[in-house]
């Protein structure tokens, strides 16, 4: 069973532990050191191996069944012998702010069965978040009556707004791994438009972002990288620049366990063609398998964002490449 009392046991055990371990981090004041990347190439920070650590070491401790185990930074691993259940981790999504003392990184773990076959994200079976800084956590399986159970917020969640005008939404944006040229000429207007009037901001943590919409906090999310690379080839080089040799899109770990949250909670979640997130696949960080997204509290939303985000961008050799 990859869902009920048993996985909601462990999983919120392990973020909890992560959580620990990560406070007497910081009271040690080391946060900042890159100390390598991870196979997809992103930065790997000192706190990023202590959270890797804290995972592997609760979840070889407590669980009762063996488990397939997949982090950003050791890939999969199995805690025993012919495992049923895959645990797609990410032990700090939001590292930066995270070594920033900043509150939006978070523990995100989603579940799903092992089968024969090559798990994506649409066979996930429970997920769960959890923010490092304050403490609160989500947490949502199949066997659930209810959208998802929480506890530190002030509010019952979900608690999704009605906001359908581009003018008025509050929105997270990404950067890591992103031509600034390229993010400015897909959705400079936007960001001219809800600047004042909304708000705009760069977490630079997926999880986080999504479950901002679940919460009320935020009415979307974009993150349109992958698109524009699939949209226009020729713009892989300036993302290979930014990702220093690397493609830092969308990896399963940032997304699988937010996504699930979210659509269980009402959210509109998608890629940036307005397609379905399900066939991602949980256990490959390639750049064919990484995604995009676009997440609204609202389908009206949703599909302004989707209609107005410039998809049409100018040939980066027309331009010089990056300026």
């Amino acid at each position: 069973m990859t869902g009920g009392p048993a996985i909601r046991e462990l999983v919120l055990g392990c973020a909890q532990a992560v959580r620990a371990a990560v406070a007497r981090h910081g009271r040690q004041g080391r946060q900042r050191r890159v100390h390598g990347d991870s196979p997809g190439g992103d930065a790997q920070f000192d706190v990023d191996e202590v959270a890797e650590r804290a995972v592997w070491e609760h979840l070889t401790g407590h669980a009762r069944e063996p488990l397939a185990v997949y982090t950003e930074h050791h890939g999969l691993r199995r805690t025993g012998p012919d495992p049923a259940i895959l645990l797609v981790v990410d032990p700090v999504d939001g590292t930066r702010p995270t070594s920033a003392g900043l509150e939006m990184g978070t523990v995100s773990i989603a579940v799903a069965p092992l089968a024969a076959g090559a798990p994506t994200l649409g066979d996930v079976t429970a997920a769960h978040v959890l923010e490092l800084r304050s403490g609160a956590w989500m947490y949502a399986d199949d066997t659930l009556p209810e959208p998802l159970r929480h506890d530190g917020y002030d509010w019952p969640l979900p608690r999704l707004s009605s906001t359908r005008d581009l003018t008025r939404m509050f929105w997270s944006i990404e950067f890591n791994g992103h031509p600034m040229r390229l993010m400015t000429d897909a959705y400079e207007h936007l960001v001219d438009a809800s600047a004042n009037t909304g708000g705009v901001f760069v977490f630079n943590s997926a999880s986080f972002s999504l479950t901002r919409i679940v919460t009320g906090q935020l009415d979307a999310y974009v993150d349109v990288g992958n698109r524009i690379l699939r949209d226009h080839p020729g713009t892989e080089a300036e993302f290979r620049r930014v990702g220093r040799g690397g493609i830092l899109h969308l990896f399963p770990y940032d997304i699988a366990a937010s996504a699930y949250l979210a659509k269980r909670a009402g959210v509109v979640v998608t890629d940036a063609y307005g397609d379905s997130l399900d066939p991602m696949p949980l256990l490959t960080i390639d750049p064919a398998s990484q995604r995009s997204c676009v997440a609204a509290s609202t389908p009206e939303l949703h599909r302004a964002l989707l209609d107005t985000i410039r998809w049409d961008l100018p040939d980066p050799a027309s331009t010089g490449g990056h300026r």
